[in-house]
């Protein structure tokens, strides 16, 4: 008699345990909660990068400085030494043709 009793609560027992962790797996399974946890993981993501680009950026100032003491390029200036400005770009010959805006094309292809 006993050992009918145990093994019919062990039996119920093991029933709402199941119909438990069904029931919480079919909700972490919804729509609505798939989409939540897609968001968190981006959100986390999204941080994870902006810390790595923050350390990347310090690691550049920090290498700069460095390179800047070994080539000497933070000593001071010699007043007497004439400065030369230095351009990325060099100023363009006015016999090359410049577009202006609003530039019309006829090329198909160009926007591809």
């Amino acid at each position: 008699m006993f050992r009918r009793t145990f093994w019919f609560t062990a039996g119920a027992a093991a029933g709402v345990w199941a119909t438990t962790k069904v029931n919480r797996k079919i909700k972490q399974l919804t729509p609505e909660s798939l989409a939540a946890q897609a968001a968190d993981k981006a959100i986390e993501t999204g941080h994870k990068l902006k810390d790595f680009a923050l350390d990347v950026r310090e690691g550049m100032i920090r290498r700069e400085a460095e390179l800047g003491g070994a080539l000497g390029l933070e000593a001071p200036v010699d007043p007497e030494l004439p400065v030369r400005q230095h351009y990325a770009v060099e100023a363009a010959d006015s016999a090359t043709p410049h577009r202006t805006l609003p530039y019309t094309s006829y090329n198909r292809n160009e926007d591809h």
